[in-house]
């Protein structure tokens, strides 16, 4: 086997694990929501949305289109879990904040969320190691 062919062996390995890594994030996610009555992309807003921000800013969080961020966002307005008020510096933007009632809801979550992590085999170090190197793969 030439370097070329190994390389491309124990890249497609390694594309691999990550693979399997976020679909098992990913059903984690999906069990926790179903827990609380919320879908997996409920479940992702909540968990993502750290303080005021603006819809694009949660849908890059998410990782998906504004106007998909925006169709969760609705329901958990209508839920009462998070209200849209005005942004403080952009009378154009609105920013989404959780309400009391939300940030219950969230808190209840991470705690779910840490339960029988795919992560949680990982130590601390590990887990900060495995960040980096995903991070520096992302970014090249």
């Amino acid at each position: 086997m030439t370097n070329r062919e190994a390389q491309a062996v124990a890249e497609r390995e390694l594309c691999g694990l990550v693979n399997g890594m976020a679909h098992q994030i990913a059903e984690h996610v999906r069990e926790r929501a179903v827990r609380l009555g919320l879908t997996a992309p409920q479940a992702t807003a909540l968990r993502e949305l750290t303080g005021p921000m603006t819809m694009r800013e949660l849908a890059d969080r998410m990782s998906c289109e504004p106007s998909n961020a925006t169709f969760v966002v609705d329901k958990l307005e209508k839920q009462g879990l998070i209200e849209r008020r005005p942004h403080p510096t952009d009378r154009r933007a609105k920013q989404l904040v959780l309400t009391e009632e939300g940030a219950a809801l969230r808190s209840r979550l991470l705690e779910l969320l840490t339960e029988d992590s795919p992560l949680g085999g990982l130590t601390q170090e590990q887990q900060h190691t495995l960040h980096d190197l995903l991070r520096r793969a992302i970014t090249r």
